[in-house]
């Protein structure tokens, strides 16, 4: 009798060699951290006694000794079976080794940067200056940094893979760490121009506190330098290199610009109409708000230019984010506005607390409101269906959707301290008082809510009336491009198709040959300057689909303004291709 032939089941190759790259690299990345806070604690204890290691202590000693020669030795070997595979091309792109080297060599960064800045400012110091440690990590963590440097940039062995994501955590930790810095130190000098000398000055000259930020403001300032300019962060052009500019360079430095202002603003008000505090207190939060808003609109300045040479969805990602913060800004000063006229209602006797919070939310009021006038326009809103940029949608739902959120939760708040009122706990006071800041954050957000969930219907009106065939069709277009990739940017012109023509799938595909134009092929032209805009092209577009029924329409798109719609009927049953 014959036994069926036994059948073994393997693992994908594929699936096999990804968790062989995550074990070892995990590995490796604990034993590399392991080994390198050994040999730290031992310079350290080297620092500390000069001559002799076992000083009273030699248990402390054991933990530092068992990290270097167990752990380094392992790192070793398992770095060097690792570095020997990376021959191959297919194991330097893999997403583990580009993981690995981007984790460490952000790690070793950010640890031998702040260990170096605190050697260099502990000599700026009338206490005892504690220099060893911050020594011995800045030479082991600083080594860590120029040896996964060296393989990044290896001549035989490069790892280009994940190269924008190391560049730019780079760039992104100098500019905050420099920009913090920077505003601490400018703090300090205008502090003591404005209120004269802090009571630190007793126990140091009072010029020390600003020195120290100040280098530390130097070391963030050289470490984007570094991966801006010469590690080139400013020319890359991925989705990732945009998001990091824009949240850190627009996003946090429009928080700090218009934070600052709104705190000079308030304090201004106060000197003006309630003076109810010392003013040594109320000076007191007027230099750290100059210095945010100083340095945040220089970083915001810098970085809205660098958007403006980059792609429209950047520009406009740009000018989003900045109307989300003053929008933000705005209308938390309506809701403190609304709860301060509120807590005047209640003790029109008690004035002093309400008209400081009065004051406040004006502040907010007169800081985000002009900024967001200008950055939104609410005059200039589009009027046609071409006129929607994308990302507008997204934008409107999105504020919508938070502004709900937030609305639907006040409003719980304030039923439940209407019933804890009804119910006879009278511990809180009266009704008006236990309700009015949650009614006035109600409605601060009910009038956002309500203003772009208008927009929004307003958007969706003009994209049916202008494209009423559209939805007829399943909502497959092909796009074919005959432009250059770097005259044009084809993805922002398919999803700019996808939005006006209310969410249709839309597949771009770029032509390898010049479509009869007389134009070489794209990879043999020089580089273009910016690319073209796809709002005219948007809008011929939708012209030609207007009238067009069919489940898949073909769109070819050439230079010269020429535009091919070509409508296509579904398979026939069972047709396979």
């Amino acid at each position: 009798m014959t036994t069926p032939a036994a059948t073994t089941t393997r693992a994908p190759a594929g699936g096999l060699a990804t968790l062989r790259r995550l074990i070892l690299y995990v590995l490796l990345f604990a034993l590399v951290v392991i080994a390198a806070s050994g040999v730290s604690g031992l310079l350290e204890r080297l620092f500390r006694t000069a001559s002799v290691l076992v000083t009273g202590d030699p248990a402390g000693l054991a933990l530092p000794l068992a990290f270097t020669l167990i752990g380094g030795p392992l790192a070793l070997l398992l770095w060097w079976f690792a570095w020997r595979r990376l021959d191959d091309a297919a194991e330097r792109t893999a997403a583990g080794w580009g993981l690995y080297l981007s984790g460490m060599y952000a790690v070793s960064l950010i640890i031998a940067t702040t260990s170096l800045l605190n050697l260099a400012t502990s000599f700026i110091n009338t206490q005892a200056r504690q220099w060893q440690s911050p020594l011995a990590n800045g030479l082991v963590w600083a080594a860590m940094w120029l040896w996964h440097r060296w393989m990044w940039k290896h001549p035989a062995k490069p790892s280009t893979h994940l190269e924008d994501v190391r560049t730019l955590l780079g760039s992104v930790f100098g500019l905050l760490l420099g920009a913090g810095a920077a505003i601490a130190a400018l703090s300090g000098l205008l502090d003591v121009a404005i209120r004269g000398f802090p009571l630190s000055a007793v126990v140091e000259p009072w010029w020390f506190a600003p020195v120290r930020s100040l280098v530390w403001a130097a070391g963030g300032a050289l470490v984007w330098w570094w991966h801006w300019f010469r590690e080139g962060g400013r020319h890359f052009r991925t989705g990732l290199a945009d998001v990091a500019m824009i949240a850190a360079g627009i996003f946090i430095a429009g928080i700090a610009a218009l934070g600052g202002v709104g705190v000079v603003v308030f304090v201004l008000l106060r000197l003006a109409f309630d003076r109810s505090d010392p003013m040594n207190l109320l000076l007191e939060p007027l230099a750290r708000a100059i210095s945010a808003a100083a340095i945040g609109a220089v970083i915001w300045r810098y970085h809205r230019d660098v958007a403006a040479t980059r792609s429209t969805e950047t520009r406009r990602a740009s000018l989003l984010v900045t109307s989300a913060v003053a929008l933000a800004a705005a209308a938390s000063g309506v809701g403190v506005v609304v709860n301060a006229l509120l807590a005047a209602a209640v003790s029109p006797l008690a004035g002093g607390a309400a008209r400081t919070l009065l004051l406040g939310g004006i502040s907010s009021l007169v800081v985000g409101g002009p900024v967001w006038w200008l950055a939104w326009q609410p005059r200039q809103q589009p009027r046609t269906a071409g006129e929607i940029p994308p990302g507008r949608r997204i934008y409107l739902v999105a504020f919508f959707g938070v502004s709900a959120v937030v609305a639907l939760i006040t409003l719980l708040v304030t039923g439940y301290r209407v019933f804890q009122y009804l119910l006879g706990d009278v511990s809180g006071g009266s009704l008006l008082d236990r309700t009015r800041a949650p009614l006035g954050l109600l409605v601060a957000a009910g009038l956002v809510a309500g203003y772009h969930f208008a927009l929004w219907r307003h958007d969706r009106t003009l994209l049916a009336a202008a494209a009423p065939s559209l939805r007829r069709m399943t909502g497959h277009v092909t796009l074919v491009s005959g432009y250059p990739a770097d005259t044009i940017d084809v993805r922002s012109l398919a999803r700019g198709i996808a939005d006006a023509t209310g969410g249709a799938r839309v597949t771009a595909w770029l032509r390898a040959d010049d479509g009869g134009t007389g134009l070489p092929p794209s990879s043999a032209l020089a580089p273009a300057s910016p690319a073209a805009q796809p709002d005219e092209i948007i809008q011929q577009v939708m012209a030609a689909l207007n009238g067009v029924a069919a489940p898949h329409v073909l769109v070819i798109v050439g230079p010269g303004g020429r535009l091919d719609v070509v409508p296509l009927a579904v398979p026939p049953p069972g047709h396979q291709g």
